[in-house]
């Protein structure tokens, strides 16, 4: 079976936000991207995002917004010389009688500061509409001077939904994808390619061509794209489990208890069975931070610091290498000595002043913000902690109706063996008082 010779991802590639699905974010009704291509009103931009997420494309929707010339260069193989053309051509009137160009320049954190600079003046006076495109945070790879003269969007992985809306129009459309072949695929066969791709576009429309091209025509006429033929195509089975099903929260609940129960092999087992089921990487990182301070908490209090630092690193690095950083965060977890007396404390506190009368705050830790506050006794016989010996001095805190209530009870393993040793001797001082 024959198709046209440029691959489907390129022929469907949008040529109005009409035809651009998902990233509502930054250009759906209303929002400032759309404002400025609806109105052709464009100043230079930088788009941040992984591959496939409409970079080029709404490179590609601007220029024709703004009905302007569309010169495009990729970083990697191009340098100064490059950008003086194509000024040189934007500044032509005879060849360019608009004398403005949308320049696309695909990873453009891989240019240099003298290539960076080049642009400078010619995204100053507007003879360049730059569009930047890179994988990376612009803000740490891109030059400020570049990046304050340029507005800068976040495109993140497309949803299921938007993927399977590229699909289907891939299918229905005539002129441009498959909409003259009678292809059926199935609905197993179209939720596993829109989950599988990790919400690249490109990856999803370049697996359906191939599945069509190499689907064999029934007796009916039709191309029938099933479940196996679409892990074919893809060399990967579908995971064990639906990440939206309820496979999801056993296998959810299999990794919090295997890291609460200190076993690092089965923690990295769910992990890795999440991450190859299409989990989204941030939610494994929020169960880690959950389980650091639910399930270790001041046993070990550096598992919370190192589970908010992963979470950080996931954000700005994504997949694949996140996956080093979860399963680093995981183990840290798993392998620290457990408290849970941070969650029972706050639990037990809550209860509390959910079901009893727990009385006001005593007048000597109020603040005189006022004199006549302070002529009422707000703030009278505080006694400041720092002018005393070992920066503690015996007061009461809590209210008169909650004195002596217990919340915090620390275990006895890891650090928390410390802090019970401290607050035995502190309290056993209290109650001689």
């Amino acid at each position: 079976m024959e198709l046209k010779k440029e691959p489907l991802a390129y022929r469907m590639m949008p040529k109005t936000l009409d035809q651009f699905y998902g990233q509502e974010e930054i250009v759906g009704e209303g929002k400032l991207l759309n404002r400025m291509i609806r109105a052709g009103r464009i100043s230079s931009i930088i788009l941040f995002g992984p591959p496939g997420t409409g970079k080029t494309s709404l490179a590609r929707i601007i220029a024709n917004s703004i009905k302007a010339n569309f010169e495009k260069l990729n970083a990697v193989t191009s340098g100064v010389s490059d950008i003086k053309r194509i000024v040189s051509d934007t500044q032509n009137r005879i060849f360019n009688p608009e004398g403005k160009t949308v320049l696309f320049i695909d990873e453009i954190h891989r240019f240099n500061k003298a290539q960076q600079d080049a642009l400078l003046p010619y995204v100053e006076d507007g003879t360049i509409v730059l569009v930047g495109a890179t994988t990376e945070n612009p803000y740490f790879e891109v030059n400020k001077a570049l990046i304050s003269r340029s507005s800068v969007f976040m495109l993140k992985p497309l949803e299921s939904d938007s993927i399977k809306k590229i699909i289907k129009n891939a299918l229905e459309d005539k002129e441009r994808g498959l909409g003259n072949l009678e292809v059926e695929i199935d609905d197993e066969a179209l939720d596993f390619l829109a989950d599988i791709c990790d919400g690249d576009a490109r990856i999803a429309l370049n697996t359906l061509e191939l599945a069509v091209l190499s689907s064999p025509i029934d007796k009916d006429g039709k191309l029938n794209i099933n479940m196996a033929l679409m892990e074919e195509c893809l060399q990967r089975k579908a995971a064990r489990y639906d990440k939206s099903g309820e496979g999801h929260y056993d296998n959810i609940s299999a990794f919090i208890k295997s890291m609460r129960g200190s076993d690092p092999d089965a923690a990295v087992f769910y992990l890795a069975r999440a991450l190859d089921a299409g989990e989204d990487p941030m939610f494994l990182a929020r169960r880690i931070m959950i389980c650091a301070s639910e399930d270790v908490g001041m046993a070990n209090p550096a598992a919370l610091q190192v589970a908010v630092a992963a979470a950080q690193a996931v954000h700005m690095v994504g997949m694949p290498e996140a996956r080093i950083i979860l399963s680093q965060a995981a183990v840290m977890v798993a392998t620290s000595p457990k408290s849970n007396s941070c969650y029972a404390a706050i639990d037990k506190a809550l209860h509390d002043v959910r079901t009893r009368r727990t009385g006001e705050v005593p007048m000597h830790l109020r603040n005189a913000v006022t004199s006549g506050m302070k002529d009422l006794g707000y703030g009278k016989g505080y006694k400041y902690a720092h002018d005393y010996p070992g920066n503690y001095v015996e007061q009461q805190y809590l209210p008169e109706e909650m004195k002596g209530t217990v919340y915090y009870e620390p275990t006895g393993n890891g650090y928390e063996l410390k802090i019970r040793d401290w607050l035995l001797k502190k309290r056993s001082k209290g109650k001689e008082g």
